[in-house]
């Protein structure tokens, strides 16, 4: 993906059009460093998919870019404006949502209030203009058709006015991510979006996410499925020990040697004196390089 990079695939490389720039960027817990990223540039108008072992700093590093949890050091920049410090309610203000990998959606609440607690620049929400109703029945108007397009568009609207709670696991996905867009954000970010849902629902979330792109917007998710990083994903970023280690296009990250080693890494209990155990870590890797060697080294033993 040349046109998304400005040099060579390599961690950290410089995006032609990054919309997030995150330089230095730690977090320790006692002597355990989760996130220790020295620079990473997410470009803009692109799936990126952020990828690596279990424990390799993923969700840690989301919390920190969307004010939910706070670094050590390090600061970061969304459209050129400086986030580092910044709570979470301002980040989503300002255009960066995300998603959870558990879902939060407030489970006696209907799903259309779900929807509409998603929203931003309601004057309901402030003390005195909630005392005049003529001051923002018509902006509630206005987000409530917005929030049944949007159900619509995600096939919740038969559940318009069911308990949240009531949604199985797919549909919550379907949920968090429909009221993510109900504030119009430039960056949505999505952790683990694919993780416990029902496969009959995999193909229309792949589907949401592209079409995300499609509207102008910018997506960032973590993923295990290497099926659905190939899939959906323009650019990858590898994270193995806090640290980003691989960047490149799918093809290129799934053949990096460091990508190995970081998922070898992760299998450490697996006997790799075994050409079974060789297979099931390329198995869980999703390599199709490792594979193949692997495969053909087990053809040639007669195993």
């Amino acid at each position: 993906m040349s046109e998304l990079i400005a040099g060579e695939p390599a961690p950290g490389v410089a995006k032609r059009d990054p919309i997030l720039v995150a330089d230095h960027v730690t977090r320790r817990f006692g002597g355990l460093t989760a996130v220790d990223v020295e620079h990473v540039e997410i470009p803009a108008h692109a799936i990126t998919a952020l990828i690596g072992p279990n424990g390799a700093g993923k969700t840690t590093f989301f919390n920190l870019l969307t004010g939910f949890d706070k670094p050590n050091t390090g600061h970061w920049t969304f459209r050129g404006e400086q986030l580092a410090g910044v709570p979470a309610f301002r980040v989503a203000r300002r255009g960066m949502v995300r998603t959870f990998q558990l879902t939060k959606a407030l489970a006696l609440l209907s799903v259309i209030d779900n929807m509409l607690l998603g929203a931003s620049n309601r004057a309901g929400e402030n003390f005195f203009a909630a005392l005049v109703p003529a001051a923002w029945r018509a902006r509630d108007a206005q987000l409530t058709e917005k929030a049944d397009e949007l159900l619509r568009k995600f096939r919740l609207d038969t559940k318009r006015d069911d308990y949240a709670g009531s949604l199985s696991g797919g549909q919550r996905k379907l949920l968090e991510m429909a009221r993510a867009l109900m504030s119009d954000p430039a960056l949505v970010m999505l952790d683990e979006p694919m993780a416990g849902v029902n496969p009959a629902l995999t193909q229309s979330l792949l589907r949401h996410i592209l079409e995300l792109k499609e509207q102008g917007m910018t997506v960032l998710f973590v993923e295990h499925d290497m099926h659905v990083v190939r899939e959906i994903a323009d650019w990858v970023v590898v994270m193995a020990e806090g640290s980003v280690v691989a960047e490149g296009s799918p093809e290129t990250v799934m053949s990096d040697p460091a990508v190995i080693d970081a998922y070898l890494g992760a299998h450490h209990g697996t006997d790799l004196g075994t050409v079974r155990g060789r297979l099931e870590v390329a198995e869980g890797m999703e390599s199709e390089l490792v594979r193949s060697e692997v495969e053909g080294e087990a053809a040639g033993d007669g195993r």
